[in-house]
C-alpha cells in the first residue's frame, strides 16, 4: 500500500503471471473453428465430395435427357408420317394392320397370347 496525500492506495502495479491452460484458449478455440469448417469444405453437401456426387448425378440425368429427346425425335418423326399432306403409304399399310389384325395371304403369323389384366 502506499500513501498518496492523507489517502492509503492499494499496490495495482503488481501483475499476475498468466497460467499455462488460459494462453491455449484463443488458439484452441480457432483451430477448433478451422477443423469445423475444414470438414465440412470436404464432406458436406457442397463440399468436393458432394460436388462430385452432384456432378454424377447431373451426368446421369444428362444421359436420360439424351435417351428422352432421341425417342421424342423418333415419335415425332412418326407422327409427321401420319399427317394428311404427307401420308407414307408404308406407314398407312403398318397402322391398318395393327388395327384391323388383318395380314397378306403370303405373310408368316405368329400369335402371342395376350396377358389379360386382372379387375380391381
Amino acid at each position: 500500500m502506499y500513501i498518496v496525500g492523507s489517502a492509503i492506495v492499494p499496490a495495482t502495479t503488481r501483475q499476475r503471471k498468466k497460467s499455462f491452460l488460459r494462453r491455449l484458449i484463443i488458439p484452441s478455440v480457432a483451430t477448433a473453428v478451422l477443423a469445423y469448417f475444414g470438414f465440412h469444405a470436404l464432406n458436406g453437401e457442397f463440399g468436393l465430395v458432394g460436388r462430385a456426387r452432384i456432378e454424377r448425378e447431373v451426368a446421369d440425368l444428362q444421359s436420360q435427357l439424351d435417351v428422352l429427346v432421341a425417342e421424342r425425335q423418333e415419335l415425332t418423326a412418326r407422327v409427321s408420317l401420319l399427317r394428311p399432306e404427307s401420308l407414307d403409304p408404308d406407314m398407312i399399310d403398318e397402322r391398318a394392320r395393327l388395327n384391323l389384325n388383318l395380314t397378306q395371304a403370303n405373310e408368316l403369323t405368329i400369335l402371342r397370347p395376350r396377358v389379360l389384366q386382372q379387375q380391381h
